[in-house]
């Protein structure tokens, strides 16, 4: 049996997290090494290694994600100003985590290109 990754373990509640919203479908809560005074995390709770990795019937969950998303930025009052939503996909992408999921960022001017 293979080792659960952190996400994993923070949907079983095995890790505390900050957690802004949860739902049958998802869990959304704060980066612990935030890289804007904002930053969310908003992962599936079903286990899906990438955004590569989406089967077809998966639409309606990534449908409700950014919802989920657009939610939170209005929440947490970045919505008028501006928010970036990032998905990393695979080592090059800068994936670190073989969970998808996506980042909520904002309160502060985002630069782009982003490295």
């Amino acid at each position: 049996m293979s080792e659960k990754n952190i996400f994993k373990q923070i949907i079983d509640g095995d890790i505390p997290a900050d957690i802004l919203h949860e739902d049958d479908k998802c869990l959304a809560f704060r980066d612990v090494a935030p890289q804007a005074p904002v930053h969310v995390l908003v992962i599936p709770k079903k286990e899906i290694v990438s955004l590569d990795h989406l089967d077809d019937e998966d639409q309606g969950l990534i449908g409700h994600l950014y919802v989920i998303i657009r939610n939170l930025a209005r929440d947490l009052d970045i919505a008028e100003a501006g928010y970036r939503v990032i998905v990393n996909c695979g080592n090059n992408g800068g994936q670190s985590v073989a969970h998808l999921h996506f980042h909520l960022l904002g309160g502060r001017p985002l630069v782009w290109p982003p490295g």
